[in-house]
């Protein structure tokens, strides 16, 4: 039987592709559980056009993406904290501080995308990754002040 992949299922192939398998095994199995659709002109049409119009909306989010990235590179953000001798500050710059500082100059980041393998401890300039998503990172300047 000729049939449609509605999703992508790892032992047969990806999303929108037309196989064959047993009667059976496609009666029984993948079209009860919304995994396929009977081959037929109508429903090739119907997919392909759903497969069109989900590239055009993840398209759209990768551009949206990769200009918050070039936003995020030309960020720099300061911090004014008590130090003490070494210029070793009391406390550290923490991934949520620099999110909300972020969220304050009005781009959406959530405290998890930051990758801050430890708190900034110190005092002077430091670079941050922003995992933003689909593979793409932006990196922050982050300055570190010590208070007067």
């Amino acid at each position: 039987m000729k049939i449609i992949l509605t999703q992508t299922i790892e032992s047969l192939g990806a999303a929108g592709e037309i196989i064959t398998v047993k009667d059976g095994y496609a009666r029984n199995y993948l079209i009860p559980r919304g995994m396929a659709m009977e081959a037929t002109k109508k429903t090739i049409a119907t997919v392909q056009k759903n497969i069109d119009q989900t590239e055009i909306k993840e398209a759209k989010a990768r551009e949206n993406l990769e200009s918050l990235v070039k936003q995020l590179n030309k960020l720099t953000l300061k911090f004014t904290l008590k130090a003490g001798e070494e210029e070793k500050l009391f406390g550290s710059v923490t991934s949520q501080m620099i999110a909300d500082a972020i969220v304050s100059k009005g781009y959406q980041i959530d405290k998890k995308e930051i990758d801050l393998h430890e708190p900034l401890k110190h005092v002077g300039n430091h670079f941050v990754d922003i995992k933003v998503g689909k593979g793409l990172t932006g990196r922050i300047k982050v300055k570190v002040a010590a208070e007067k």
